[in-house]
């Protein structure tokens, strides 16, 4: 954890301070930008209790003028403009605390989202979605009510008290010390067991983040879940973290349910007290009746606002809880922001016949000596060297991991080199953003994306003002026809979630829509043909000498009937290159390529391409 950061302009403290007043003073600073709601509601709250506080003065003179036989019809007029006014009052200033609330989680949320969704990479790697998920939702939701309540009920609750201990001084101080005794000895107990309330807060919490993760594993895989008839087993893993919830709720529970006995205790005790006490005082003439209902009256007024600082005290404990949890989240390591807006289309599309023409003899990507690691002892590239051509179809090949998904996660920005040199068209990685890399780029990968919405969603994701013949000559070139005939709807049709409702193949060819659309200057491709039938392999193999005419490709392959068409080929072993070159020259000169073309059940000794037909009969095996 950090030191601290930034939340709504101002640092906010993550040590482990556990203190009340550490609680009060960061759960104020979340109000910042909110300050003239907060004076606004706290005015409100005052009047309508200073209004309420003047009640119990009025009764006592309509008791006293009552036994003397005079007019009490102003009087009672007052007391009911005073009750109505104080009621109205009350409720606006409710409304004023209600709507600061929402804005402060709003601007969390807001801050949340865009901090998860600019995480680095290796922090979705260490943490559950479904836990990140949580602590936008259900931990948020607990801060609104401590902001939009707890703070001001604290505030006003502790002056609404004092103005009716100064009121009850002036009327009896021996009720009132009296009165203060049982109230000190229910305080002593709310203040032993706040630390507790915390810290079962925080693990209840926690829990529930554990429930949405695990029940977002399971929903992820569902297939799988059912097939496997795993089920039962998913439900009994999800439903521990479900008794773990329940454990520390009940835990919670528990010491509210102590500390409210104990408020209560302290208000039947000190009603019980004035009524005795104040009853032989006014047979011994000591004291007026009016003196002693007023008195009570102020007891009442003195109980509501202290159980209320009780209960912003005990909420405010459990919203650090929950704010941990945010804190948290807010303090990972994430990409920096765009530090201007990405080019529109328009400007790209003009740039695009300058770049073929002035660049297409350099290289769209460059790799020097470039090694990393996802962990330091465990090394997966090693002083890796290619180069990819602009208009040119690259192939990556090699045995499974021998580092050529990591390549293209390196390609993305999404981790960086631990040493050597990326360069795309040969400026260093180091000298542009990630948003500058990422503008000239397209993936395909194997987990093809396709987000909840329409058909026409999907493909347009990367270029959203994409016109209807851009999107129409992307429908051809991924051969997307027949799913938007048999869309109802057609391209405004509606996929599933996930794509459910769609195969494997048309999900990936969705996906190369969309990164054709894109224009790319370099389109990465991760087993394009992996999940496509013999018909429709052939008609992306044409696709892929087309966009060749438009961009650089970088393929990952383990067909030998998608790579040996391919201009280079860069063979990788054990995350170093081996060899570089076509596949005919590579048959003759690399050892581990015929070895990764022997395992084919293609005529892999005969360097000239095979017939479709031959090809087709018998699907070709991984290289």
């Amino acid at each position: 954890m950090t030191d601290g950061h930034v939340v709504n302009g101002e640092k906010t403290p993550t040590g482990g301070d556990r203190s009340t007043r550490a609680a009060v003073a960061t759960m104020y600073r979340l109000t910042t930008g909110h300050r003239a709601s907060v004076v606004v509601a706290t005015m409100l709250t005052l009047v309508g209790s200073a209004l309420g506080l003047a009640q119990p003065l009025v009764a006592k003179h309509v008791v006293d003028a009552s036994g003397h036989g005079q007019m009490l019809w102003p009087l009672l007029l007052l007391l009911a403009v005073l009750f109505v006014t104080e009621a109205a009052t009350g409720a606006v200033g409710r409304f004023v605390l209600e709507r600061m609330g929402e804005g402060v989680v709003r601007g969390l949320r807001h801050s949340m989202v865009a901090r998860l969704l600019r995480l680095e990479m290796r922090e979705y790697d260490r943490h559950r979605s479904g836990d990140l998920i949580s602590r936008v939702t259900a931990d948020s939701t607990l801060l609104r009510e401590v902001v939009s309540q707890a703070l001001v009920d604290l505030v006003t609750g502790a002056l609404v008290a004092a103005g009716a201990i100064v009121l009850m001084v002036w009327i009896d101080p021996l009720l009132l010390l009296l009165v203060a005794l049982t109230v000190t000895a229910a305080a002593a107990v709310v203040a032993s067991l706040l630390k507790g309330i915390r810290a079962a807060s925080e693990r209840m919490q926690t829990s529930v983040g554990a429930i949405a993760a695990d029940l977002e594993r399971a929903l992820g895989a569902l297939p799988m879940v059912r097939v496997h008839r795993a089920e039962d087993r998913e439900a009994a893993r999800i439903g521990e973290r479900v008794e773990a919830a329940y454990t520390a709720g009940v835990r919670t529970a528990k010491l509210a349910s102590v500390m409210s006995p104990a408020v209560e205790l302290a208000v039947q005790g000190s009603f019980l007290i004035v009524l005795v006490i104040g009853g032989l005082r006014v047979n011994g003439q000591a004291n007026s009746l009016g003196d002693l209902v007023a008195f009570l009256l102020y007891a009442s007024y003195l109980v509501l606002p202290l159980s209320s600082v009780f209960r912003a005290v005990g909420l405010i404990q459990r919203g650090m809880g929950a704010y941990q949890r945010i804190e948290h989240a807010l303090s990972l390591p994430a990409e920096p922001s765009p530090t201007r807006p990405p080019p529109s289309r328009t400007r790209t599309r003009t740039r695009e016949p300058d770049r073929r023409r002035g660049h297409h003899e350099g290289a769209a990507l460059a790799l020097r000596n470039l090694s990393f690691g996802y962990t330091a002892d465990r090394p997966v590239l090693h002083s890796v060297s290619f180069t990819v051509p602009h208009r040119r179809q690259t192939a990556l090949v090699g045995r499974s991991g021998a580092g050529k998904s990591t390549i293209f996660a390196l390609a993305a920005r999404f981790y960086e080199p631990d040493s050597g040199a990326l360069l795309f068209d040969g400026r260093p990685s180091t000298e542009l953003s990630r948003a500058a890399c990422r503008e000239h780029i397209a993936v395909v990968d194997q987990s093809t994306h396709v987000v909840h919405g329409t058909l026409r969603d999907n493909i347009t994701y990367a270029a959203p003002d994409a016109t209807d013949a851009e999107v129409r000559r992307v429908v051809e070139l991924a051969q997307l026809e027949e799913v938007v005939r048999r869309l109802p709807g057609g391209l405004s049709g509606m996929l599933g979630e996930r794509g459910g409702t769609l195969s494997a193949g048309e999900r990936q060819r969705i996906a190369l829509a969309r990164a054709l659309l894109a224009r790319p200057a370099l389109l990465l491709l991760d087993e394009p043909t992996s999940h496509l039938d013999t018909i429709n392999e052939t008609a992306l193999t044409t696709v892929m000498k087309d966009a060749a005419q438009e961009c650089a490709l970088l393929v990952i392959a383990h067909r030998l009937s998608t790579v040996q068409h391919a201009d280079q080929i860069v063979v990788l072993d054990n995350g170093r290159t081996v060899a570089c070159g076509p596949h005919e020259k590579l048959l003759t000169t690399s050892p581990t390529y015929r070895q990764l073309a022997a395992g084919q059940t293609l005529r892999s000794a005969d360097t000239s391409p095979p017939p479709v037909t031959t090809a087709r009969r018998t699907p070709p095996g991984p290289l």
